[in-house]
């Protein structure tokens, strides 16, 4: 009996490490490399997966959308990397819808909000919250924390000097859109652009990051992330992790508001 007792013990001992070991939820990041989006995943990976580490969530990393072919149920959110929904064919899309309208959170980082062709996946146009007009060449800039009480600006200071790409968005295509960060077209040059092409910029209203309610899930959204040598900088990683927390939970802002 006693040699039972301690075979028992020694069988739950091995267990607990792994329970214990459980992420207090699980992220899939789906980044696929484009022609202008690819070095950046090389830096990137390594850094969510030291972001799932130190904050304790398990992270599954996708090259590319073949996970859009099974089961997402599992995932507290999703994280559109650089990835636009044109990546997702036929019964992908209808896999991401149903899993927004399960409750599934979805984070979408720079690429992931311009979309081609514009209205073939008006859903997911929705998703985002506002369509890509254009952008100027890289430049060094202004950013404002628009709203503090959001966790994707919790690590970051009320001004803020970010070197990006500045996208440009024609009116909102869905209502409810909350401005986390909008950046400062007096301190760049919308109009620096390449022959050929013409930028304006937005005007004062400029959002360069935001969050919704959107058919059952929770979207948070932010165009910053171009140059690969961002993912070494710590308040960008300190912004993507506060969105995707609240992406994952919807913790962190105040329920009423």
């Amino acid at each position: 009996m006693k040699r039972f007792l301690l075979l028992t013990l020694l069988c739950l001992a091995s267990l607990a490490p792994s329970a214990f070991a459980q992420g207090q939820f699980k992220v899939l990041v789906v980044a696929i490399p484009n022609r202008y989006h690819h070095d950046y995943a090389v830096v990137a990976k390594p850094q969510f997966e030291r972001m799932a580490h130190v904050h304790g969530f398990d992270l599954t990393w996708s090259w590319n959308s073949t996970p859009f072919d099974s089961d997402l149920s599992p995932y507290a959110a999703i994280v559109l990397l650089n990835t636009p929904g044109d990546e997702f064919k036929g019964a992908q899309r209808a896999t991401l819808e149903a899993y927004v309208r399960a409750g599934g959170g979805v984070m979408a980082v720079h690429r992931a909000l311009i979309f081609n062709p514009p209205g073939d996946w008006p859903w997911f146009e929705r998703l985002i919250g506002r369509t890509f007009r254009i952008h100027p060449m890289v430049q060094t800039a202004t950013v404002r924390v628009e709203d503090p009480a959001f966790p994707a600006t919790f690590g970051l200071p009320s001004r803020w000097v970010w070197t990006d790409e500045w996208y440009e968005f024609n009116a909102p295509v869905t209502r409810g859109l909350r401005t986390v960060l909008s950046v400062d077209e007096s301190s760049y040059d919308p109009t620096r652009i390449w022959p050929g092409q013409t930028a304006r910029g937005m005007g004062k209203d400029h959002p360069v990051a935001w969050y919704h309610a959107y058919d059952g899930g929770r979207v948070f959204v932010t165009a910053l992330g171009h140059t690969p040598a961002l993912y070494d900088d710590p308040s960008y990683l300190a912004h993507l992790y506060g969105g995707l927390w609240w992406t994952a939970t919807g913790k962190g802002i105040d329920a009423s508001r």
